[in-house]
């Protein structure tokens, strides 16, 4: 049996990916979350996350940093990333972190999100009080 860490960086995408959906879908697990990765993206979604209480569900969107983006506006989004300098996993409801920085700090005003419609941070420590860390 191969059991050698790898290193991160030197994945290809489609292996970061895979990687990442892994980690986040396991530290769903501790909140009662089991994970379900689409093949397809739907509205919007990489994967769903049911709770075990069979009420609640999530639609992930899966970054490789924190992000927000006009075209997930209004979907019921929730953006799950990997802070990897850290280890950390974050999740947060994609439109209520799109409100917040509209009134709190000038990400929607970047000519990023004004021109292209989207914006991304490696781990903005200004928004950590509306994200959770799992």
């Amino acid at each position: 049996m191969l059991l050698k860490r790898i290193t991160y960086g030197k994945l290809n995408s489609k292996q970061k990916e895979n990687y990442n959906f892994a980690k986040v879908a396991s530290a769903l697990a501790d909140y009662g979350y089991n994970s379900i990765k689409l093949n397809d993206d739907y509205k919007g979604a990489d994967f769903i996350a049911l709770h075990i209480n069979g009420k609640d569900s999530l639609m992930i969107q899966l970054k490789g940093r924190w992000t927000i983006d006009k075209k997930y506006l209004g979907k019921n989004l929730y953006i799950a990333y990997i802070n990897h300098a850290k280890d950390e996993v974050w999740i947060y409801n994609h439109d209520d972190v799109v409100k917040k920085c509209k009134k709190f700090v000038d990400y929607t005003k970047s000519d990023s999100w004004i021109k292209f419609g989207g914006y991304s941070n490696k781990h903005p420590e200004k928004l950590i009080p509306l994200m959770t860390k799992l």
